[in-house]
């Protein structure tokens, strides 16, 4: 029988201990109730309660990760879309996050879904996918503003996938392939067009300069009988003739080496 005393007393000692002693880690916080008043926010490290008399809830300081789930939103351009995303939080207060609301975590879910359906519905499909860094902010600016008062201090919110239904990614690659088509041909027309202000400038330049333009005949000339074609036909400029004349190639009448047929004509030999 004392032996039976003694363990039951040891037992209801540590029991006692256990009530009355309590150990919080760096990152946690105790809100203190006395007879079911706040008392008081302690911790870290060792915490002596009163049993009955006082309780303590524990609260974690540490940055949480909150998945929100798939919302279905209809964008401003009556596109359906499915969005998920993800928050980034802490508890900067106990003493609010405990008093104020009964499940903050539950609470900031909740109230990160509404937003996330309210500031996405009045954006259209196109700012969703190019412009999430600008929603991401909006959105975090919302949630931090509402959960002040919980002592919640929103850090950060990640739009994590925009789906789409499958007719809307068709219709959505048409869209890009008939734009890239449209930039095609508007850089092929302006290449067209500085091609024609270079040719006009140069035969400009050309017109100005009458041996410019006949260099110019013979170097197309040249250029031609390196190509491999069986029969050329290229006009003779009468000028080329007047410059070959003045040089003493021709007579006053037009005959080659005074024995030619007029007119600049070929001499045709009898078989």
């Amino acid at each position: 029988m004392p032996l039976i005393f003694i363990v039951s007393g040891v037992v209801v000692f540590i029991g006692i201990l256990y009530m009355i002693l309590h150990v919080l880690s760096e990152y946690e916080r105790g809100v203190i109730f006395t007879l079911g008043r706040f008392s008081g926010v302690k911790g870290p490290g060792l915490i002596i309660l009163i049993p009955i008399i006082q309780r303590m809830v524990r609260v974690d300081l540490r940055m949480r990760v909150l998945d929100v789930p798939t919302q279905d939103v209809i964008s401003r351009d009556n596109v359906s879309v499915h969005v998920n995303a993800v928050i980034y939080y802490r508890v900067i207060d106990p003493e609010r996050a405990i008093i104020h609301v009964e499940n903050f975590t539950m609470a900031t879910s909740q109230f990160a879904q509404t937003t996330l359906r309210s500031v996405l519905g009045q954006h259209e499909l196109d700012e969703m996918l190019a412009e999430r860094d600008k929603l991401n902010r909006d959105i975090q600016k919302i949630l931090d503003e509402q959960t002040d008062a919980w002592g919640i201090k929103v850090a950060n919110v990640e739009l994590k996938h925009v789906d789409l239904e499958e007719s809307m990614i068709r219709a959505i690659a048409k869209q890009a392939e008939a734009e890239r088509m449209r930039r095609a041909k508007i850089i092929d027309a302006d290449g067209e067009a500085q091609a024609a202000e270079k040719f006009l400038e140069a035969g400009q330049k050309l017109s100005a300069v009458p041996e410019a333009m006949q260099i110019r005949y013979l170097t197309t000339l040249t250029e031609i009988a390196g190509e491999q074609t069986s029969t050329i036909v290229f006009p003779f400029p009468i000028k080329i003739g007047e410059m070959l004349k003045g040089l003493g190639f021709g007579g006053a009448d037009g005959r080659e080496g005074g024995g030619g047929q007029e007119g600049g004509g070929t001499k045709k030999e009898d078989k």
